[in-house]
């Protein structure tokens, strides 16, 4: 018994971790935060195929979209929500979109690659170029080099 309550208190304090779902936002502001996301994918698609280029990979990605994801979370300045993609050799990619609200009106700035095939990409939101001193940002060849 001892066992089975634990594991349910486990369950509810690693729920959202999972789902990656803010039961908070809700209702006209989940419609419209998945609405950008569809608009912002339309918008950057040729033939049916959302562009983006994979910095890290050094690729441009031409995918279709496989579907949109029902979680959505708040970090930092942004709304964040996932969508399924694959490319035309069927390998899948799991994106993440930025959305902000300015106005009342929401939109959907950029997505990023936040997992190919089974292989999670490490990256932040929390955090902001504008959240950091001058002195503690650090530039791509101070990360790799050092400072």
């Amino acid at each position: 018994m001892k066992r089975l309550l634990f594991m349910l208190m486990a369950m509810a304090f690693t729920t959202n971790a999972f789902a990656a779902d803010d039961p908070s936002i809700k209702g006209k502001v989940r419609e419209d935060i998945q609405a950008a996301m569809s608009e912002h994918i339309k918008q950057n698609s040729v033939d049916g195929k959302y562009i983006l280029y994979d910095a890290v990979a050094d690729n441009l990605l031409k995918l279709n979209l496989d579907g949109l994801h029902e979680g959505i979370v708040k970090k930092s300045d942004y709304y964040v929500s996932c969508a399924d993609f694959s490319d035309r050799n069927g390998q899948y990619y799991d994106l993440d979109f930025l959305v902000v609200e300015e106005d009342g009106k929401f939109r959907a700035l950029q997505g990023v690659v936040h997992k190919v095939g089974k292989n999670k990409r490490k990256y932040h939101l929390e955090t902001s170029a504008d959240d950091k001193d001058e002195d503690e940002s650090e530039g791509f060849f101070d990360r790799v080099f050092g400072k």
